[in-house]
């Protein structure tokens, strides 16, 4: 049977071979089938360019697709032009799709016919008894479909690049080339999402970073362990510092924990069975195995195990800048988004079935105000739950997850925040609300989120004492409200494309002497403005000062004060902003005053 939508939207099923929908673009679905039909293209190109090319996989993704090639010839940007030309060709040609089934057997001797291994390798993992190809001429691809009816109904695309990618992401198989494009249904919207592109390539934090000088990354070092430098240190610090005040304010303690535990707490926890693949191997300490903790929360399980609580001292909120360390391939590092040693801005709270209505709307105000102060506004909410019939990813009973869930879903319909419900999204131990922030170009950041668990205080047992003298079982909260340092700093970076707010701006001002006559009166300038704990540098070389005005512009810092003659005279400084340009001589003492309404009002 196939799937078709009809040109009026409606969809039916069929038992036609010959192709697949009719498509109009109108739906997230119509561009899916003609972005995998373009996938399919592709991969027919290639075949023809390059005779005996292993064929892997080629489905959508959000904003395209991509083919897995195994080759051994190196694809270049020159590949790809030939490769579009030919798609050109096909498309041209107006090849119709065909759908066919065989017998799954029969499919795997098909395949091993056309040298095609990772195709047999699929079709053995299949439980079907029959399998379905389509074809377009002499091209055959495994695939269930479906697809547009002929490849002239394919108009507008574009291949981007070429990466590396391990087939089925394991690093012990074969290392294949992925070629990534996109398809729209009209040239307008193909031109602004090349133009989003540009956008974004302009605000890679990876390049930022660079730039400015705030971390890097070294291969002697290990994959995926973030160097920070002074400015993204004090950046981090400045950010870090931030995040405790406002948790002091709120009831929170800090805690530190080890980085290493034995490796019967992760199993007693559940992150052994659950997470191993996501964990480092065990390290032999003197006959015993210790874990690089790839979690916080079972030590502050065993903190809040060292004495018996009453629940008069509930609710326990205790928040931890806890560095954790998770097994990550390298084929999928990508800058500070995704490391193998991060620090999570976790917290874990302690409290009564009764607390934790109010609990979690806390942490909900508490994780609005962090991403408004820091210049977010415009998040994604969803509500992470387990997956139906996947009752072996999870730990604990029914009801108990029925009751976490229920009140992450008072907490969010009590606040009217509106969530997407996420079947299969949970985590192992409990349900749980996730936000997603939106930056400046409307992508998408894993921020904040909110577990609720009852089960991993039913496994270590963590009782407190109840106000009728028994002992009851605690509820735990896992949070973050800004997630992981590096991810959320990485975001930072890319929101603002490094132009920063004042506030969190490693160097906030620069002062520039025109001449070496005016470098003793910018140092004495320079010393008041750190006295006033103003973040600022003194440019002390000897080239122009149009040079330097340039430099500092570059590193994006935002205020550069130029300091002359007449500045000395006038007890002024000539002050340039990122956001101004050119603002004229303001006096010392206004100059501190503006700038301290800018910082306190983090604008």
């Amino acid at each position: 049977m196939v799937k078709v939508t009809l040109p009026d939207g409606t969809k039916k099923e069929c038992k036609d071979t010959l192709a697949a929908s009719v498509v109009t673009g109108n739906t997230k679905e119509d561009l899916e089938i003609l972005r995998h039909s373009a996938a399919h293209i592709m991969a027919q190109a290639v075949s023809r360019l390059f005779p005996g090319v292993k064929l892997g996989i080629g489905p959508t993704i959000e904003n395209g697709f991509y083919y897995d090639f195994g080759l051994q010839h190196g694809l270049s940007e020159e590949d790809l032009k030939k490769i579009e030309e030919e798609m050109f060709r096909i498309i041209r040609e107006d090849l119709v799709f065909k759908r066919t089934e065989l017998p799954r057997d029969a499919a795997i001797k098909k395949m091993e016919a056309l040298g095609q291994p990772f195709k047999v390798e699929l079709i053995k993992d299949i439980e079907s008894d029959t399998v379905s190809f389509y074809s377009q001429d002499d091209f055959v691809d495994l695939c269930r479909g479906p697809h547009i009816h002929r490849t002239g109904a394919l108009k507008v695309f574009k291949l981007l690049n070429v990466a590396g990618a391990y087939w089925r992401g394991k690093e012990t198989n074969p290392m294949l080339q992925r070629i990534y494009g996109t398809a729209f249904f009209t040239q307008t919207e193909l031109e602004k999402y090349l133009k989003f592109l540009e956008e974004a390539e302009k605000r890679d934090h990876r390049k930022i970073g660079k730039d400015l000088d705030l971390f890097s990354f070294h291969e002697e070092g290990g994959p995926g362990l973030t160097f920070w430098h002074p400015k993204g240190a004090r950046m981090r610090n400045l950010i870090e510092n931030f995040w405790r005040e406002e948790h002091f304010k709120r009831g929170y303690e800090i805690l530190y924990s080890p980085h290493i535990a034995k490796i019967n707490l992760w199993k007693t926890s559940g992150h052994w069975n659950f997470y191993r693949e996501s964990m480092y191997s065990p390290i032999d300490v003197e006959g015993q195995e210790y874990i690089l903790k790839p979690m916080n929360c079972p030590f502050a399980v065993l903190m809040y195990k060292t004495k018996l609580h009453s629940y008069r001292e509930l609710p326990l909120r205790w928040g931890e800048l806890g560095t954790v360390y998770r097994y990550e391939r390298s084929g999928v590092l990508h800058g500070l988004l995704r490391v193998r040693g991060f620090t999570q801005d976790d917290a874990h709270i302690f409290c009564t079935p009764d607390q934790l209505e109010d609990e979690i709307l806390g942490v909900l105000e508490l994780a609005q105000f962090m991403l408004s102060s820091f210049g977010f506004h415009e998040y994604e909410i969803e509500l992470s739950v387990r997956g139906k019939g996947e009752k072996e990813k999870y730990i604990g009973r029914d009801d108990v997850w029925d009751h976490a869930e229920n009140a992450l879903k008072i907490a969010l319909d009590k606040k009217g925040l509106p969530y997407i419900r996420m079947e299969g999204e949970a985590k192992f131990y409990g349900p749980a609300i996730d936000i997603k922030v939106r930056d400046a170009l409307g992508r998408g950041w894993q921020g904040p989120t909110i577990q609720v668990d009852f089960n991993l205080p039913e496994r270590f047992d963590v009782k407190y004492v109840g106000s009728d003298g028994f002992h009851h079982q605690v509820v735990m909260v896992h949070r973050t409200v800004l997630g992981a340092m590096e991810r959320f700093i990485g975001c930072l970076i890319e929101h603002y494309a490094g132009d920063f707010p004042l506030w969190i701006a490693p160097i906030q001002m620069r002062i520039l002497p025109i001449t070496d006559t005016h470098i003793e009166h910018a140092k004495k300038l320079q010393a008041l403005l750190l006295s006033k704990s103003f973040r600022v540098e003194c440019d002390t070389g000897n080239a122009k000062i149009n040079y330097k005005i340039r430099e500092g512009t570059l590193e994006k810092i935002p205020y550069l004060l130029i300091v002359g003659d007449k500045e000395m005279q006038d007890g002024t400084v000539s002050v340039r902003s990122r956001r101004k340009g050119n603002e004229g001589a303001v006096s010392v003492e206004d100059f501190i005053k503006n700038i301290d309404a800018e910082i306190r009002e983090k604008r």
